[in-house]
């Protein structure tokens, strides 16, 4: 690609390679936990700071319930960061697992047409084997005998 074309779009290369989209997530995530620390240092101090800061008059708790709504945004912030960095990792491997099932779809099409096409023409089936003669001896294969325990006359069970 060109740079001086008036269509390219840098992410346009990495959009197309799941290695490269994973490297630029992880870049990016990298990135944010480096601000989340920052972030986390900024609310603790945020919260010492504002917890000893008494106005004349003030009970023991006032301060602390003065802090509490900036504790809170700035425990949102730090919240909605974990949970955008888990997204991103989350996005690269559904990413590769995108590329994947791709790769395999051809494989899994041509696997159910010959599986469609076994249903629809099952193999023939052989012929049942001719019955024996008459004044041949039969070997009793256990089909034709007693049905019942009390019709097995003079024989043994199994």
């Amino acid at each position: 690609m060109n740079s001086n074309d008036p269509t390219y779009s840098p992410l346009r290369d990495v959009a197309q390679s799941p290695e490269a989209t994973a490297r630029y997530l992880a870049d990016v995530q990298r990135v944010l936990l480096d601000i989340g620390k920052n972030l986390e240092t900024l609310a603790i101090e945020t919260r010492v700071h504002l917890r000893k800061t008494h106005v004349e008059g003030d009970r023991w708790y006032h301060a602390k319930l003065r802090a509490m709504p900036v504790e809170k945004a700035l425990g949102t912030v730090l919240k909605n960061l974990n949970s955008l960095t888990e997204g991103l990792e989350k996005s690269a491997y559904k990413r590769r697992a995108h590329d994947e099932t791709v790769m395999n779809t051809a494989k899994d099409r041509k696997e159910k047409e010959i599986e469609r096409l076994r249903k629809k023409n099952p193999p023939t089936l052989q012929a049942a084997p001719n019955p024996p003669q008459q004044g041949a001896q039969t070997q009793n294969s256990g089909y034709g005998g007693p049905t019942s325990i009390y019709g097995l006359g003079k024989r043994e069970s199994a």
